[in-house]
């Protein structure tokens, strides 16, 4: 396999990198980010081979396939935190950046599979939802006021058009899409710790040396729950697992869609509050979006507290990741619950470093 992976200085694409390079039948990586390469990833691997490149301006096209074109494209790179008072900006690395890959993938025929992540959070946020329900992928995304969950709806919509649109011109690449609930391990809480509710709430963004964390960190001192609050996260070895097993596989239809989120239980509020050693606060809607507003404005965007964010904390969305076992016979390893505490895993050697 000749892979192409976008947005590998970030938590996934990153991993990625280091898992394929471990498969004997990876010939070699290209591996591209707007940022520059992690001091993590192996740096005289014949194997792989780095570009530092924004997706959505020319010129890492003719790069990519300066060594051969791929057979496997993996789109993983995305803007998700919200660029303060620059949507027009962040449009263009996430829309932009994302039809440069589409029509990459399409122009070339040697590229067989695309496999491209989205996010459960575009099945919308909304006041109806219910704990009980479970998204399934013939549910179609709604539109949302939270720009990571309409950007990613609109690059699924814009996706699904170039692929009908190839298909009818002849034939087309095989299009994998996946939709991971949050995704949590050893690598995400001890190695690669960015901000978010699970890292501000269990203590890990103490460990960033900065004052507006500390911060964070006392006014977490309790777990703020709403009514109808609820997660689901997947292991990243899941998620590795799952790649690996799309790029070696073909289905009989060009365009398949998966939810990606292991059975059972998901984390409620009480779990979460349980797994960090603290009490819950009930709190509702209304106080979580004028909590949101104020530190979006405040701190500028630095807590990723961004305009209908805030509904992604109020209102629960729950998915059913059957298909990608009904169909592949998957197997999770982790449910929801273990994914969210557990320390094993392929990075369990980052626990204690």
């Amino acid at each position: 396999m000749k892979l192409f992976i976008t947005g590998t200085s970030g938590y996934i694409g990153g991993m990625l990198v280091e898992r394929f390079l471990e498969d004997p039948k990876v010939e070699y990586i290209v591996a591209l980010d707007m940022k520059p390469q992690l001091l993590t990833q192996p740096k005289n691997n014949p194997k792989v081979s780095y570009i530092t490149q924004n997706l959505a301006d020319p010129g890492w096209e003719e790069k990519v396939l300066s060594g051969g074109a791929p057979d496997i494209v993996i789109h993983c790179a995305w803007r998700i935190r919200e660029l303060y008072g620059q949507r027009a900006r962040q449009w263009k690395w996430n829309i932009g950046g994302s039809d440069r890959v589409f029509d990459f993938t399409f122009s070339n025929p040697s590229i067989k599979k695309l496999i491209y992540f989205s996010t459960v959070a575009s099945y919308g946020s909304y006041p109806d939802n219910t704990i009980e329900h479970r998204f399934m992928e013939k549910e179609p995304f709604r539109k949302s006021d939270y720009s990571y969950a309409e950007e990613k709806r609109i690059a699924e919509e814009r996706l699904q058009k170039k692929y009908e649109e190839k298909k009818l011109k002849g034939t087309a690449p095989q299009i994998f899409i996946v939709r991971p609930a949050a995704i949590s391990g050893p690598r995400g809480r001890y190695q690669y710790i960015r901000f978010g509710l699970q890292s501000a709430l269990s203590g890990a963004l103490k460990k960033q040396k900065s004052f507006l964390y500390e911060i964070i960190s006392l006014w977490v001192s309790w777990v703020p729950i709403t009514p109808k609050w609820l997660r689901q996260y997947i292991h990243e070895d899941d998620v590795a697992d799952i790649i690996k097993l799309l790029s070696q596989t073909d289905l009989n239809g060009g365009y398949e869609v998966f939810n990606i989120a292991p059975p059972g239980e998901a984390v409620l509020g009480k779990d979460m509050a349980e797994a960090v050693g603290k009490k819950t606060l009930s709190v509702y809607p209304w106080m979580v979006r004028v909590a949101f507003f104020f530190v979006w404005h405040l701190t500028q965007g630095r807590v990723p507290t961004s305009p209908g964010s805030w509904k992604v904390y109020s209102y629960p969305i729950a998915v059913d990741g059957s298909k990608i076992t009904r169909l592949l016979g998957f197997q999770y390893k982790y449910s929801s619950k273990e994914a969210f505490k557990t320390k094993n895993g392929y990075y369990s050697r980052f626990v204690d470093s």
